[in-house]
């Protein structure tokens, strides 16, 4: 409130523990901004966040603000785009394409849950909207607000070398206390054939129930099932356009790509051999999770909390309202359970698969699964009952769930910012990703042997590939990377710049330039 009062360019990083009051705390900010005419953008990662969100806006001051996001009509969009830019409007909550509107008078900004990955643009122009962001306060002189449980890596560095200001909430609001955290090790579990609920989860789960309270399952994965494969012969359904399988949605009764969104009804025969009652599916989604609950807990009234099903904002609202007037016992959702929602009577979280977000080559793999399962975590006794989390896991002696087990975030974060150091990745080094794509194979290989034989040779840089992507072919387009490891000295954009200036490309390959990459498929 002080930086807000002050005015100038400062970022101040609010972490705070789930629960903490860290959205009351920068509606207070927000208010010292209004009172000094001067306009405020708030970011969510995702606009399912904003439904509990604008009713707590609301209630603090007695309007709404404007919306900018993908799900608000065009007409809508056009007249909260004059109004910004003629500055009726004095507040804008969106997703992060509102950092581009007009503000005339722009005294504030708030990035609300600042690590989360979405904020990450890749199709098309590729730019990390936080720090564009602060990029943004900077350029107007002006206080910028970063919200977060589990700050990035990257925030956290900056706060250590002195660049952000922070501010601490430790505790809980009220009489609340942070949930107990208990890992589940599966290795030692005996699961029936088609269940993935462990024991304990079980147990934990029916005495929750008995005590008429709310229990989350979360599963960081749509569908019924992420495969499904022939018995017979093998066969295992993949999409035509991409070099990814097929994840079965049995209340559409279709076979869905989640990369290019192709879809197929479900077959009744083996489209390979022919056998009938031969398909069947491998491994758990939300929608076979629900149908497990059900088994188990007839009596249970379940949920699904996933982006499939939920229309819009609207959609999430009422879902919302639904659990805290306890219209239902059980939720079951992807990551868009994992945050900003509150439910009072909510005092079990069970995890199905903590090991899920450590499989593949992300750098940021053990951080982003930490923060998730941080986040999930917290959805747990945020009023006056206690909560408690099981994890079920592999891996427990992985650092991240012996971190998560014993609430020590900062120990894991001196653990992984040391680990990124000696590899010189960010944010102790920089990367950069050159993705070439052509709807032929061939032609993506031609380019890719040009851009390697002008790859640059400098001191502290160095280029990795090119090698085909993990998503070989995405939308119908075949796909190469190369990987830019530079050490924090060099000039990188310069060395990418003076590299692709010496290469020409055919018209129809794409080269896409991903400075700080998230995605590595």
């Amino acid at each position: 409130v002080e930086r807000v009062r002050e005015g100038g360019f400062s970022v101040t990083v609010l972490d705070g523990v789930t629960g903490s009051g860290k959205t009351e705390t920068y509606f207070a900010a927000i208010a010292a901004a209004l009172a000094a005419g001067r306009q405020v953008l708030v970011l969510l990662p995702e606009i399912a966040l904003g439904a509990q969100w604008l009713d707590r806006f609301k209630r603090r001051f007695g309007a709404l603000p404007a919306e900018w996001h993908s799900d608000v009509s065009q007409s809508t969009r056009r007249d909260t785009w004059r109004a910004v830019a003629s500055g009726r409007a004095r507040i804008v909550v969106g997703a992060r394409s509102g950092l581009f509107l007009p503000f005339p008078e722009l005294g504030l900004v708030i990035v609300d849950e600042e690590h989360d990955a979405s904020y990450k643009q890749e199709d098309g122009v590729a730019y990390q909207a936080r720090d564009m962001a602060v990029l943004r306060a900077s350029i107007a002189e002006i206080p910028i607000v970063l919200v977060s449980a589990t700050p990035s890596l990257e925030t956290v560095v900056n706060v250590a070398r002195g660049r952000y200001e922070r501010v601490h909430l430790p505790r809980r609001h009220a009489e609340a206390s942070l949930p107990k955290i208990d890992l589940v090790d599966m290795r030692s579990q005996r699961l029936e054939p088609g269940r993935f609920l462990s024991p304990p989860l079980v147990a934990a789960v029916g005495e929750t129930l008995a005590a008429r309270e709310q229990v989350l399952l979360f599963l960081n994965r749509r569908g019924y099932a992420p495969l499904t494969l022939c018995r017979a012969c093998g066969h295992r359904f993949q999409c035509p356009n991409c070099t990814a399988w097929l994840v079965e949605h049995r209340f559409t009764a279709r076979l869905i790509c989640h990369h290019c969104g192709y879809s197929a009804p479900v077959p009744a025969l083996c489209p390979e051999c022919l056998a009938t009652g031969a398909l069947v599916p491998c491994g758990p989604g939300v929608e076979r999770l629900q149908e497990e609950v059900a088994a188990r807990f007839p009596e249970a009234r379940t949920a699904l909390m996933v982006s499939d099903l939920l229309m819009g904002p609207r959609a999430a609202a009422e879902l919302a309202d639904a659990m805290v007037a306890h219209r239902y016992d059980v939720l079951i959702g992807t990551q868009i359970v994992a945050k900003g929602h509150h439910f009072p009577m909510l005092t079990l979280v069970g995890v199905v698969d903590a090991d899920l977000g450590l499989i593949g080559g992300d750098l940021r793999a053990t951080e982003r699964t930490y923060q998730l399962l941080h986040q999930v975590a917290g959805r747990a006794g945020r009023a006056e009952r206690p909560g408690r989390v099981l994890l079920q896991t592999y891996m427990p002696e992985q650092p991240v769930m012996q971190a998560l087990a014993a609430g020590d975030r900062d120990r894991f974060l001196e653990a992984e910012a040391a680990a990124r150091r000696e590899a010189g990745l960010p944010p102790f080094g920089r990367l950069a990703a050159l993705i070439v794509s052509a709807g032929d194979p061939e032609a993506a290989d031609f380019a890719s042997r040009a851009l390697a034989r002008a790859a640059p040779q400098l001191p502290g840089l160095a280029v990795l590939g090119p090698a085909p992507a993990p998503l070989a072919i995405l939308r119908g387009r075949h796909r190469r990377r190369f990987l830019v490891k530079a050490e924090r000295g060099v000039n990188l954009q310069a060395a990418l710049r003076d590299w692709l200036g010496r290469v020409r490309v055919s018209g129809s390959v794409r080269l896409q330039v991903d400075i700080d990459p998230y995605s590595f498929l």
